[in-house]
């Protein structure tokens, strides 16, 4: 029976999706308590009970369960869905098929495109290690140097590279040290567990750092919607230190808590960038697309626009090819897109209005609403993606910030909240299973699931706590719009 079970546990968390998601569906309007709700409306509440449900259980990939959302609304509540479920619904109340679609080619969904196409040619031609070797370099041999250049450096690479790519290459870098440390050497834990922090922490650092980071930025720079214009390099020049005083924390955590007893660490990197006219193109394109980026205020070109650059140049170069196409990360795209669609559903339908005048947020503590939410969204991230949860969390906490509306501008507005759930989701590091920087950290064998736990809560405790001080000071300032 036992072996049953384990092996129908997938189709059983199936079942239980899709009977969670028809009760719903077809409950009696008045069961939801909400005054004015309508069938659309109900629909859409259907949908994301099952978005959750999915993420949460795992039951199917998460880009899966964001393609099926897409693919659900399409069919269910669009102005160009089946017949039999939406000829009793007025024309007016039903969201454009071109809207739902439009999610996947969103601007923030284009900004991913091209941090992966950058990451995929540097990892292509031996950039990205060369980089890393001369990151490296200047941290020498002793210790507790080397294991802060390894946070260092993993956080780099991930403010423009996936974090789970990043963490195989350091990982691979890494592997040689650890072979040649003694076995009872306590250090080999705290080089083990460098990685992905510095990969989980680094990618709070830039928009394309980490997917919450860009539905949040989706979101804040909505022209249909918030349109406060945050550009990358706001964004950027606020985290950076933030993310710099977070890996120092860890780093004195870490050699405290797995100290060396070995005076000498040899690092051997092996391999490197290609030679030829091609690596000089890639070198100038990474070179100026981080400086548009940085400037682009000054140059006046937004950074989704940016974003397409290094795509043009290697196309028409060849650096890359059709066959180089595969090898992008399609999975976060999907998933970054299901979030939005979500978010359109609750807009158009009128649910994320509905709902926030049925929920009394004038009786609550703003402080409560704000860093509540964070804690809540640090907790779920724990245990499922963090782009699940930021995209489950962003689209109701971004219709509960224009219900509350001036209540915010205290704690520095709607900026303060939503970015505070994207930093929340990057401080989620407890479980092996919270990030695939710790699956793959955790499976060196270095890490025991408490020590990861240990380090984690706290460094995600101390992270929480400075995120919300300085997003509330720099908010006061206006300086996120």
């Amino acid at each position: 029976m036992v072996r049953f079970l384990r092996k129908n546990v997938r189709v059983f968390k199936l079942l239980f999706v899709a009977i969670l998601t028809t009760i719903i569906w077809f409950l009696p309007i008045e069961a939801f308590g909400i005054e004015g709700l309508t069938v659309l409306q109900q629909r859409i509440i259907a949908i994301f009970v099952f978005a959750a449900t999915m993420w949460i259980l795992e039951a199917v990939p998460a880009w899966t369960t964001s393609l099926l959302i897409i693919v659900i609304m399409l069919l269910t509540v669009s102005n160009s869905g089946i017949s039999i479920l939406i000829d009793d619904i007025p024309k007016t109340e039903l969201i454009s098929y071109k809207a739902i679609m439009a999610t996947f080619a969103d601007q923030t969904v284009m900004l991913f495109l091209g941090g992966f196409i950058l990451a995929l040619v540097a990892s292509k031609s031996g950039v990205d290690i060369t980089l890393a070797r001369a990151m490296l370099k200047p941290f020498g041999t002793r210790p507790n140097i080397v294991l802060f250049g390894f946070i260092l450096v993993t956080a780099v690479f991930s403010m423009f590279v996936s974090n789970t790519a990043t963490a195989a290459m350091m990982l691979t870098f890494l592997t040689p040290v650890l072979k040649s440390l003694p076995a009872e050497e306590r250090g080999r834990t705290a080089l083990a567990l460098a990685i992905p922090i510095g990969a989980n922490i680094g990618g709070m650092a830039t928009p394309i750092g980490t997917p919450p980071n860009g539905i949040a930025l989706g979101y804040l720079n909505n022209s249909e919607g918030l349109n406060l214009g945050i550009g990358f390099d706001q964004w950027t020049l606020v985290m950076t230190p933030l993310m710099l005083v977070i890996l120092t924390i860890a780093w004195i955590l870490l050699k405290r808590l797995f100290p060396f007893t070995s005076d000498k660490v040899q690092l051997k990197i092996i391999g490197g960038a290609k030679k030829g006219w091609r690596t000089t193109v890639i070198y100038v394109t990474l070179a100026v697309t981080i400086a548009l980026w940085m400037f682009e205020k000054e140059t006046g070109i937004n950074s989704y626009i940016v974003a397409l650059i290094p795509v043009g140049v290697f196309s028409l170069t060849r650096i890359i090819k059709s066959k180089d196409l595969k090898d992008i990360d399609w999975a976060v795209l999907w998933m970054v897109a299901g979030g939005f669609a979500l978010g359109v559903g609750m807009d158009k339908t009128g649910l994320a209005k509905t709902l926030v005048e049925s929920i009394p947020f004038t009786d609550w503590p703003v402080l409560l609403v704000l860093v509540g939410s964070g804690v809540i969204c640090w907790l779920l991230s724990t245990f499922i993606s963090n782009s699940a949860a930021a995209a489950l969390m962003i689209p109701i906490l971004a219709a509960v910030g224009k219900g509350m509306g001036p209540m915010l501008d205290e704690y520095g507005g709607i900026g303060t909240l939503l970015i505070g759930i994207a930093l929340s989701a990057s401080f989620a590091m407890a479980l092996p299973i919270s990030t695939p920087p710790n699956a793959i950290a955790y499976s060196t064998g270095l890490i025991k699931s408490s020590q990861m736990c240990i380090i984690g809560v706290i460094i995600g405790v101390i992270s929480l706590i400075l995120g919300y001080t300085t997003l509330i000071f720099i908010g006061r300032t206006g300086f996120f719009g």
